[in-house]
């Protein structure tokens, strides 16, 4: 297996984009990324497109060759392959780009995710993520994601003890990150009593607990990492890409409080990269919802199990931190388009390692992780870059 590393990143605006249409901000983050990359479409090899639902939500499918016929390379016949996954669906169209490259079948390939989830209204558009669940056994039944997280929110906090506040804190800490994010869907800070305060969607979730759902698109250019340097001088190298799932059902898991998928993809991550999560200086991990994050933190093996709400209580993990997560604000500021989010988590450490994170910028960070999940944790898929010196 060949190394891999990052050439070129680019991303549009996340939030409520009524005026662009799924195409403009597909080829927008694409064209970005060609350009920051410096190549040409001659350069090309293949094309991945991670989206969830473009059927539902802009009734159209086979979206790859149509991205790509509206970007004008057609004519070059480039192999452009979509990938579904729910949330998670730009990470596994990454995952599979960094396979083909690493195996040596492609040299250059541009990895996108995007999605409009703005064009319908919210309770459509809910239903719509919603079914990334199992609709005959849960979503049939009235479930719905929020539902499902406060399931575990109350679970998390009788068993270990963990405050409401230590939710609110997640919601604090990544507004506060998003507010220096210029592609954020929020930049505005919040309070803990904000998020106490806010309406209830799920008890004990409130509507500050909840990210929103944002339209949105990111790119991703990846290369041999031996020929990298032809086309940047910062080039970011994937030390581990894997994925593993569990199942769809959240009532047929050990543990509600545990994603078995996130723990095995994250040990098999690092076993590659050859580190421990003690070296991580970055992290972008699943926080659709508050307790999502707190979730994640201990399943990451950041922290043990239980403990993650009290360090956020104790202002654990912003940016400075080691690790510092969710710099670009999460999915909870930055923004929710599904197929985008793995993507551009991705994006955010590259802009973190090469110094181009703006005001956020975390000093000296070389190593990052990126967590996305697909569904309640029933797919898990984690990534580690370091920058090469």
């Amino acid at each position: 297996m060949r190394e891999v590393a990052i050439i070129g990143i680019g991303e549009t605006k996340f939030g409520e984009l009524w005026d662009r249409s799924f195409r403009d901000i597909g080829i927008e983050a694409g064209l970005k990324a060609i350009n920051d990359a410096k190549i040409t479409s001659n350069d090309i090899n293949a094309l991945y497109i991670g989206t969830m639902a473009s059927g539902s939500l802009i009734k159209q499918e086979h979206v790859s060759p149509i991205l790509l016929d509206y970007a004008g390379l057609s004519s070059d016949h480039i192999p452009s392959i979509r990938i579904e996954a729910g949330e998670a669906s730009g990470a596994l169209a990454f995952h599979q780009a960094y396979l083909a490259v690493a195996s040596g079948y492609y040299n250059i390939v541009v990895v996108g995710g995007a999605e409009k989830l703005t064009d319908v209204s919210e309770d459509v558009a809910r239903d719509i993520t919603s079914s990334t669940s199992d609709q005959e056994w849960e979503t049939f039944f009235g479930v719905t994601q929020a539902s499902q997280y406060a399931l575990i929110a109350n679970k998390h906090m009788n068993t270990y003890n963990t405050k409401r506040e230590a939710m609110a804190e997640v919601a604090v800490k990544n507004h506060y990150h998003g507010s220096m994010n210029s592609t954020a869907h929020f930049q505005n800070k919040i309070t803990v009593e904000a998020v106490l305060k806010s309406p209830p969607v799920s008890t004990p979730l409130g509507m500050l607990d909840c990210a929103p759902l944002s339209d949105g698109a990111a790119t991703v250019i990846l290369a041999p990492l031996d020929i990298a340097r032809k086309f940047t001088d910062t080039p970011i190298k994937i030390q581990a890409s894997t994925i593993s799932t569990d199942t769809a059902t959240l009532f047929h898991r050990r543990d509600i409080c545990t994603f078995d998928s996130t723990i095995l993809a994250s040990k098999k991550a690092y076993d590659l990269a050859g580190i421990g999560s003690s070296q991580l200086d970055l992290v972008e991990l699943n926080d659709n919802y508050t307790i999502s994050e707190i979730i994640a933190i201990e399943d990451l093996n950041i922290t043990k199990k239980g403990e993650a709400g009290k360090e956020l209580l104790n202002g654990r993990y912003r940016i400075g931190d080691k690790p510092s997560i969710n710099t670009s604000g999460g999915l909870k500021a930055h923004g929710q388009p599904y197929g985008a989010v793995g993507i551009a988590q991705i994006v955010e450490i590259v802009k973190q390692l090469t110094g181009r994170a703006e005001k956020r910028t975390v000093n000296g960070a070389e190593i990052g992780l990126t967590h996305t999940i697909g569904g309640i944790g029933s797919v898990s898929v984690i990534n580690i870059l370091k920058r090469v010196n």
